[in-house]
């Protein structure tokens, strides 16, 4: 196969040359790839190749040979700074500016080895082009990967950050097509136009979402940056949790039932093709984790839940296990029933993780506890606002022990553990408890049910629950009672 030539350059293998006609004295090897060039051009405009051909210049050997060890941007950075030097045309773009920047940099292409060089103007496109374009800088970030620690130390990874941030703090019609045509500028059918031409495409109303999608192409450690700079500009925490949470769910494929309806479509505004990243998903939710704000509500707690299910998969570390089970238990009384069954991943014998609930139910306990602290005295705890979830909580736990006392692995110790971790105040009825109690000595007294106090000496299980029973002599559902297998009350 002949060897491809772009623009005087051309490649042959592992190597590329510069078609000059003068044979190479200077061999650049970035990452293993061999650039067979010409001394003059490269030191006419790179501090940094000049210095390293004084420190070569003892050396009489006719051929230079240099390695520069982690370049940013790779062979195609580099690629790119030698048709610059060599006086070839070369584009910049969003996809390019960081790296070629970065690039520029390295090898000191400052206006002291040329007027105008490379690192100006990386510069002057950067903040004239990218950083006022919405989709330039969303461009710009998704490609930086490769020289983060340069674009990092330049503060280039800051300034687009920054830039991010203050936009989704604005409007967005101002910033970028197809965005900026969503004021004045459409026909009388109400397409957006550009330049005076109908595109024919419609606007679309601004929502506070209207972001989610385009930042969810980024990597966990970038998205993460992100999140972290539009908190220090004081955006909403309710947005953030958006954004998190969307973000969480588009690589966390176990999360799928916990979405909420209004999840189902992309929302982007960019219109423009990206590359999703590829993220290792337990560092993701380790990292989600800790991104996520102090927040309240019924889709956040449902939120919760499957992450807290999704991480007993994955096996994360115990401080985000802990944190989640934290996070619920400061608002269990928003939870669902379906959301606090979480299946046992571990060697458990038990179809449910009860250890997961009791330690969740504990932390709501200690919760309502501090509160109840700081409560006048004279309050009545039973019939007070503040009582209403432990209520609510109490319930739910009746409905998850009645749906968990049919597993036959199920221990009588652990059923009355996550009983009676719930002060007597949070019930004041004592039906749902009842209820579950009737359907685990069901599912575990298969025998005749009248014996079911008299333990033998290897199977005392039922003893463990008798203590329950007489807390439950208010017990007001009488067509239960008929059908109920402890007849403790009656």
């Amino acid at each position: 196969m002949a060897p491809a030539k772009v623009s005087g350059f051309y490649k042959h293998g592992n190597d590329w040359f510069f078609n000059a006609g003068l044979p190479s004295d200077l061999t650049i090897i970035v990452d293993g790839v061999n650039f067979h060039l010409h001394k003059f051009p490269l030191m006419s405009k790179c501090g940094k190749i000049a210095s390293i051909f004084e420190e070569l210049k003892s050396i009489h050997d006719k051929i230079f040979t240099t390695k520069l060890e982690e370049f940013p941007g790779g062979p195609d950075a580099f690629l790119f700074a030698a048709k610059f030097c060599y006086g070839i045309r070369v584009e910049f773009t969003a996809r390019n500016i960081i790296m070629v920047y970065c690039a520029a940099d390295f090898l000191e292409m400052t206006d002291e080895y040329g007027e105008d060089n490379l690192l100006l103007k990386s510069e002057n496109f950067l903040h004239k082009n990218v950083l006022r374009n919405w989709k330039d800088c969303i461009l710009a970030l998704q490609s930086c990967e490769s020289c983060m620690p340069r674009a990092e130390k330049l503060h280039i990874l800051k300034k687009c950050l920054n830039a991010v941030s203050m936009m989704v703090c604005t409007d967005p019609s101002l910033f970028g097509w197809p965005m900026m045509m969503y004021g004045s500028l459409q026909s009388p059918g109400g397409s957006i136009l550009w330049n005076g031409i109908n595109t024919g495409a419609r606007i679309r109303s601004a929502e506070s979402d209207w972001w989610f999608e385009d930042i969810s192409y980024f990597s966990v450690g970038l998205f993460e940056r992100l999140i972290k700079t539009m908190e220090e500009r004081g955006i909403r925490c309710e947005l953030l949790a958006g954004a998190i949470m969307y973000y969480a769910r588009k690589y966390l494929p176990g999360l799928g039932r916990w979405q909420s309806t209004q999840g189902g479509k992309a929302r982007t505004v960019a219109s423009f093709s990206l590359t999703p990243a590829t993220v290792d998903q337990k560092v993701l939710l380790e990292s989600i984790e800790t991104l996520l704000p102090k927040k309240k509500g019924k889709s956040f707690c449902r939120f919760l839940l499957g992450l807290l299910r999704v991480a007993s998969i994955l096996g994360v570390n115990q401080t985000c296990q802990d944190s989640l089970e934290r996070r619920i238990g400061m608002q269990l009384e928003l939870a669902s029933l379906d959301g606090l069954l979480i299946p046992s991943y571990s060697d458990s014998d038990t179809l449910y993780n009860t250890d997961c609930v009791e330690r969740i139910v504990r932390h709501f306990v200690s919760l309502e506890s501090g509160l109840t602290l700081f409560s006048p005295p004279s309050l009545d705890l039973e019939s007070s606002p503040s009582s209403e979830p432990s209520r609510k909580v109490a319930r739910l736990m009746d409905s998850y022990l009645a749906e968990v006392a049919s597993d036959v692995n199920l221990k009588p110790g652990k059923l009355r553990t996550l009983a009676e971790d719930l002060p007597e105040s949070s019930r004041p009825l004592h039906d749902g408890l009842y209820r579950a109690l009737d359907i685990y000595f069901k599912a575990h007294l298969m025998e005749k049910r009248k014996n079911f106090a008299i333990s033998s000496t290897t199977g005392n299980f039922p003893l463990m629950l008798v203590p329950m029973l007489p807390k439950m002599k208010d017990c007001h559902s009488e067509s239960f009672c008929k059908s109920c297998s402890l007849r403790k009350c009656i």
